[in-house]
């Protein structure tokens, strides 16, 4: 049996803690002492183990990536057609548990410091990368050649603009209008 190391542990927890207080707070109002009280921890804690705000966040938007990637990933898996393939792809993006408008609303603080911050700058590149990616092995075999990069950014397009208006109501758009608005884009522009 692999043991985990405390401070493995207690990482995870902080860069959890992290998230929470961003999805309240907003990144103008996440704080190292929010984060702290949160954790049931000192700041002097926190920063035992994260050297800065920035690093923390940098963390707690990598974990909230990699839970997303899993979910899509775990319906990837199950797909046995390339349209299976890019409907797990779109479902995986809008999981009850990650669509809420609180985490929507964390995403869009995190995406907002991406200008101004080159480590969060660089995991949104390797997240557009990796779901560009996943698009274009399932458009490959549904879509002309010539067609699939567009159709691709449209589709990154449409799930990141779902996400900002979810992430801007505290109400109203739910995981089904989600998909709804994501399968009549698919009925036009892919047509079975």
């Amino acid at each position: 049996m692999k043991l985990t190391k405390i401070s493995a542990i207690r990482r995870k927890e902080l860069r959890q803690a992290a998230f929470e207080v961003l999805q309240q707070e907003g990144m103008a109002g996440a704080t190292l002492e929010k984060v702290a009280a949160h954790a049931g921890a000192s700041k002097g804690i926190v920063l035992h183990y994260f050297r800065s705000k920035q690093e923390l966040f940098e963390h707690a938007m990598r974990e909230a990536n990699l839970s997303l990637s899993e979910a899509v990933n775990a319906r990837l898996k199950q797909a046995t057609t390339p349209r299976g393939r890019l409907e797990a792809i779109i479902e995986g993006n809008f999981e009850e548990r990650f669509f809420r408008p609180s985490i929507c609303h964390a995403w869009l603080s995190l995406c907002a410091e991406v200008p101004r911050e080159p480590q969060l700058a660089r995991i949104q590149k390797v997240i557009h990368a990796r779901m560009r990616s996943n698009l274009m092995s399932a458009l490959v075999h549904l879509l002309p050649r010539a067609e699939c990069e567009a159709v691709a950014l449209a589709i990154t397009a449409l799930i990141d603009g779902l996400w900002l208006r979810a992430g801007l109501q505290s109400e109203g758009l739910t995981r089904d209008m989600a998909l709804n608005q994501m399968r009549e884009y698919l009925k036009y522009r892919i047509p079975r």
